[in-house]
This record gives C-alpha cells, structure tokens and sequence, in this order.
C-alpha cells in the first residue's frame, strides 16, 4: 500500500517538473527556439490549432525563427496570431515565409525575466510540497485505520520525503540552468 501511494507521489512531482519545463519553455531567452510559438494558436478551418501544426518553423539564425505555413493563406492569419500574443515579438513576412527577429534582451527585461522562472519554480516547489502532503496523508489514514504498523508509517514517511527532496534539487537545477541561459549575454 506504502508504495502505492509513493509512486502517486513520484507522478504527481514528476508532473510538476514537466509543467515548469513547459512554463520555462514560455519564458523567451535571447536566443531563438521553436518552443517559442507553443503557445501560439491560430485558427485554422474552425479549430485552435498551434502554429506547429500548420506550418513549419525553423531556427534561421541565433536570434531569428523561420516560420513557413503548409498553406500558403495561413500566412496573414499566423502574423495576426504571434501578433496578438504577449510574447512581444514582431514578424516580417516575404512572401510565403514569416521571419520572426528576437529583440535583444535589456538587462531590465533578463530580471524580470529572472523574476517570473523564480516564481514559476516556487509554484513548481508547492506544488512538491502538495504532493508530499497529500501521501503523508494516506500514510497517517492507514496508520489509524491499524492498516501498517508506526515504523511501516515511519519509514514510507522517510520514502516520500527523500523523493521530494530529490524533486525539489531536481527544480533547483533547473531553475540555475534557466537564470543562466536569461542572463548570458
């Protein structure tokens, strides 16, 4: 039952880190990346479809995407869209091709920058937390219902907290990897 609960625990942390993978993948750094877009959906025929899914888009040079629309009539509409985010960047289009220039980053905007994979690492850390928690919990429940003994209780509890530990390093890393990847100029 204890391990049961622990690989709970293990998926939910586990679901954690792949959502501040996602979040950090939102935050822009210098340098161009496809994931950039992600967020970005267009319409096409009726649906909210990613821009990925319409077109293709390529990492020109250091610091500019290449996006290039299966259909050639999704170019204005796909403009309109990386528009309309809040991702703050500008396309030029020649013809059937979107190129998508990322602005150099001001010192002002790496910190804030900074600031927003902080907090998106602290939710990251909560969210950890919840999970050890909520099999903290389970683990308790078990114990008052005479299902495991108190060292049984004991020893799960040490269990879970080594893997939010190893979560928690886990974002750490992450986190470290991301500030210096904002702040390389």
């Amino acid at each position: 039952m204890i391990e049961d609960i622990k690989s709970e625990a293990e998926q939910k942390m586990k679901r954690s880190i792949e959502a501040l993978g996602s979040a950090f993948n939102k935050i822009r750094t210098g340098r161009a990346h496809p994931s950039i877009l992600d967020s970005v959906m267009v319409n096409y025929y009726g649906q909210e479809t990613p821009v990925k899914q319409v077109a293709s888009v390529n990492v020109e040079d250091n610091r500019t995407l290449a996006i290039s629309p299966w259909d050639k009539s999704m170019v204005p509409v796909i403009e309109k869209a990386i528009m309309a985010s809040d991702l703050g960047l500008n396309p030029t289009t020649s013809g059937d091709l979107i190129r998508l220039p990322m602005p150099m980053l001001t010192q002002e905007t790496r910190k804030e920058m900074v600031k927003q994979a902080k907090a998106d690492a602290e939710n990251a850390r909560v969210s950890v937390r919840n999970a050890r928690r909520d099999a903290n919990s389970m683990i308790k429940d078990l114990l008052k219902e005479k299902d495991i003994s108190e060292d049984d209780e004991r020893r799960g509890e040490d269990e879970i907290q080594k893997l939010t530990d190893r979560y928690i390093a886990e974002i750490e890393k992450v986190l470290k990897t991301k500030e210096e990847d904002l702040m390389e100029v």
